[in-house]
């Protein structure tokens, strides 16, 4: 009988789904396409916004549980049990029930907007939600943004998989799903639309701000009507702006472009070292896991996300962040505080780095906010402490230090600047932001050309940009253009065979090859043309007589970007490509232009 029942209720589910489902087939239909899209885009964020409802409760929650068991039951290692939990269950979760792989960080979604044209696999849609709810959920020293962003991203595209939208639709979909995910995190519309468009669509008309504002808005409304303002980062007590503080702004905004580059660097290096890992399992997750609760066991505000710890920090008592800590005898002791807040800062990127690195799932937005909140506390207290000006306000510094590493980590200045202006519930502190953001920014872009988020993608070549013929040419696949059924030639063959292979076939050039599958030179059609009409030398003529060296060789996972300066070098209209030296095929300029064309027409955004 219940087994009976169980079938009922899935029948009856999706029946329901599919009758949902002609009907907005059906509104496609009668509604305009720009119409279709304002719906689709409410959609998206609607569906986006509950995605961030059920991972800010279930995080919420969580830390409230362990600060219940922590005051009342005095058991300070539960902090320490649970982020080691969080991560061990993530990994039973992908390796069982996501095929023992999940992509994680959002560059991600740059790469599916650069070479995948905005397509985002169906599993993102909720793969995201349960690996981040279960390692940040359960204390893990992560963000829930990141995984945010991704399940957005996934929305909007499969939406428009869904219902055979156009390429370009499908991108500003999945741009509209980034943006709601952003507004809805943090109630900041404006900051998910700057977010959207500084990071995801870097080539983006006016006419396709309204779907992103459409998403952003929408996303922020649902979760503010859903969600109380203890689970949303904010802030009340805040100062006004004194230029007097300017110096200190901007030395604040040098230090955040310096602890960007810090944090970025170190957590990349925790990654690569567990990325050297043979054992990519639970042995790996409890040895990572282990360290993380050490680190979080000492240090408690590393656990979760540190929102709270944040929101603490620009309150008029900070000290009470030393309290189930072994330094809380220590709480009233202004230097010993300070230093508590330095060591947490610095030790950030290691803990964020061991969460992601062990197997967890989560990103780096909220990591950088939390550096940023501490930083600027300790440049404004130790300025305060040594007293040889007037007193700092500490929380501005706490939020505009926010803005700063936000800056400096992602290379999204105005994101950073409005974000933190929607959330301190003003713009008093416009002019701090713009100075700290701007500074950061520039220092970081001096030493780190690209983001912490797509500096993996750079190295391979993938990196999405605003040049927007380098990100068509990204978005090529060289592999597809290559002539695998290209004819070559070794050094035992005659020049008879060669003519053949002219007469028979539109290749240019014949590559030459060893006996190992190498190339070691080419045969030109234009260099051997004097030859072809006379018989005897025809006859008389060894292979090796008419071989040139190539002017150039493509390697298989060369860039298209790289590709076209060797046709453009070279000044050959066809050069051969080979993998691990060993020769694959021909490729022409001539494909690949004819590609660009073509992308170039699906890849316009109106």
């Amino acid at each position: 009988m219940p087994t009976t029942k169980a079938s009922y209720f899935k029948i009856a589910f999706r029946n329901i789904f599919r009758r949902i489902e002609n009907l907005i087939f059906l509104l496609k239909d009668k509604l305009s396409e720009r119409n279709f899209i304002y719906f689709a885009c409410v959609m998206v964020a609607v569906s986006c916004a509950f995605a961030v409802i059920i991972l800010k409760s279930f995080a919420h929650s969580v830390y409230l549980f362990a600060n219940y068991i922590n005051h009342y039951l005095k058991l300070p290692f539960i902090n320490s049990i649970l982020p080691i939990i969080g991560i061990l269950l993530t990994i039973f979760v992908i390796r069982n029930f996501l095929d023992g792989k999940l992509d994680k960080g959002s560059s991600k979604i740059l790469y599916a907007v650069a070479k995948k044209g905005g397509i985002v696999p169906k599993k993102q849609m909720y793969a995201q939600i349960v690996t981040s709810s279960l390692t940040v959920g359960l204390g893990g020293s992560a963000g829930l943004e990141s995984p945010i962003v991704i399940t957005g991203a996934a929305f909007g595209s499969n939406f428009a998989q869904k219902y055979h939208l156009s390429q370009k639709d499908r991108i500003l979909l999945l741009a509209c799903g980034v943006a709601a995910g952003i507004g809805a995190a943090f109630n900041a519309p404006i900051a998910g639309v700057l977010f959207a468009i500084e990071v995801v669509l870097t080539d983006v008309s006016i006419s396709a701000f309204i779907p992103i504002i459409i998403s952003a808005a929408t996303g922020a409304l649902v979760s503010t009507v859903a969600l109380s303002r203890d689970v949303l980062l904010n802030f009340q007590q805040i100062q006004t702006f004194d230029y007097r503080n300017v110096p200190f702004y901007i030395l604040l905004g040098i230090l955040a472009g310096f602890a960007s580059i810090y944090h970025a660097r170190n957590f990349q290096k925790v990654e690569r070292f567990f990325g050297k890992f043979k054992n990519s399992g639970y042995r790996k997750a409890l040895f990572g896991a282990f360290i993380l609760a050490i680190m979080i066991f000492f240090f408690p505000t590393l656990f979760g996300e540190g929102y709270e710890s944040i929101k603490t920090l620009s309150s008029s008592d900070p000290n009470v962040l030393l309290e189930n800590t072994f330094l809380e005898s220590f709480k009233n002791n202004e230097w010993v505080f300070l230093a508590f807040i330095g060591l947490t800062m610095l030790l950030k990127a290691f803990a964020t780095g061991l969460t992601l690195g062990s197997g967890g799932n989560g990103g780096n937005f909220a990591p950088s906010l939390f550096v940023g909140s501490y930083l600027g506390f300790f440049v404004a207290k130790t300025v305060n402490l040594i007293g040889f000006t007037h007193q700092l306000p500490v929380g501005n510094f706490v939020v505009v230090g926010m803005a700063g590493i936000l800056s400096g980590l992602f290379h999204a200045p105005l994101t950073a600047i409005f974000l933190i202006g929607e959330i301190t519930g003003g713009y008093d502190l416009m002019v701090p932001l713009m100075i700290v953001s701007s500074i950061s920014f520039a220092v970081s872009k001096q030493f780190e050309k690209h983001s912490m988020d797509v500096k993996a993608l750079a190295d391979k070549g993938d990196v999405f940009t605003s040049d927007k013929d380098k990100n068509i040419l990204q978005s090529i696949d060289l592999l597809k253009l290559v002539q695998y059924d290209s004819k070559t030639i070794t050094f035992e063959k005659t020049l008879e065979q060669v003519i053949e292979i002219y007469s028979t076939t539109n290749q240019k050039i014949i590559p030459v090859l060893d006996e190992k599958n190498r190339v070691v030179g080419i045969i030109d059609y234009e260099s051997i043309k004097p030859l072809l009409f006379n018989q005897f030398r025809v006859k008389f003529t060894s292979i090796p007589e008419v071989i040139s060296p190539s002017k150039a060789i493509i390697n298989y996972n060369d860039g298209l970007e790289k590709t076209m300066r060797l046709f453009e070098n070279s000044k050959m209209d066809t050069l051969p490509v080979v993998k691990n030296g060993k020769y694959l095929g021909l490729i022409t300029k001539l494909d690949i232009l004819e590609n660009y064309r073509d992308k170039l027409k699906e890849m316009i955004i109106e």
